[in-house]
């Protein structure tokens, strides 16, 4: 269940958002300052955050540039709520780094679908992020790394060499382009370094998990679909 903040000094309209949204399958939290609503989402990330404009103390388009600014709120979809309704308001709160803009008062049907909009863009955007082959699942915004349902913990490289050959998976990947491109240096015939960490590499990934890294004897590397065994 998607868990959505609601940033609102009224307590009446606060209310009623949280009725409303839980009525639509979501689970709402409600708080009437900006400095609550931000300390929350640094312990609890939401899916979405609903701010309004005018709080007291620290407003809402204040707040929402300085969540940008954390980790926990780079992606995260935020929806604006105003009685400003001028053209230049929407503009501000636009840049400020809302993703919507609703002006009070709003209809609670419209603010669900605007709601269910910005979640779908949101999952679509976290899929993105996620790389899958064959029971190996990289998540490269957090760096998760399983392999037939077990966590693996790779070094940098590891991760930058795994995630590079599941994104050019279709493709024999060369020696030299992983060299330039992971190691940032251009190929020179001395290849232990890239062979020791494909070897590394397919130990940690398990039988399974490492028998999809064929080597491509005198080219490089590429992903194959396979039942188990291993590869030199």
């Amino acid at each position: 269940m998607d868990k959505i903040y609601i940033i609102e000094d009224d307590e009446n309209i606060r209310n009623l958002l949280k009725i409303a949204l839980e009525g639509f399958g979501y689970e709402a939290q409600g708080f009437e300052t900006a400095e609550e609503g931000l300390e929350q989402i640094a312990k609890e990330p939401p899916a979405l955050v609903i701010f309004d404009w005018m709080l007291p103390g620290m407003d809402g388009v204040t707040a929402i540039r300085q969540l940008r600014e954390t980790e926990a709120g780079r992606d995260m979809p935020i929806m604006l709520l105003t009685a400003k309704e001028k053209e230049l308001d929407k503009v501000v709160g636009l840049d400020c780094g809302a993703d919507d803009y609703m002006v009070k008062p709003f209809g609670v049907l419209e603010l669900s679908a605007r709601i269910r909009s910005l979640l779908r863009r949101a999952h679509r955007e976290e899929n993105r992020d996620v790389l899958a082959y064959q029971g190996i699942s990289v998540n490269r915004k957090t760096r998760e790394v399983t392999s037939s349902g077990q966590l693996v913990e790779l070094t940098l490289k590891e991760f930058e060499l795994l995630v590079y050959l599941l994104e050019n998976q279709s493709r024999v990947v060369t020696r030299d382009e992983l060299l330039n491109r992971i190691w940032g240096y251009e190929y020179d015939g001395e290849t232990r370094t890239l062979d020791m960490h494909i070897r590394t590499l397919r130990q940690k990934l398990g039988e399974e998990g490492g028998s999809c890294i064929k080597t491509v004897r005198g080219v490089g590397y590429r992903m194959i679909r396979q039942e188990g065994g291993k590869n030199a």
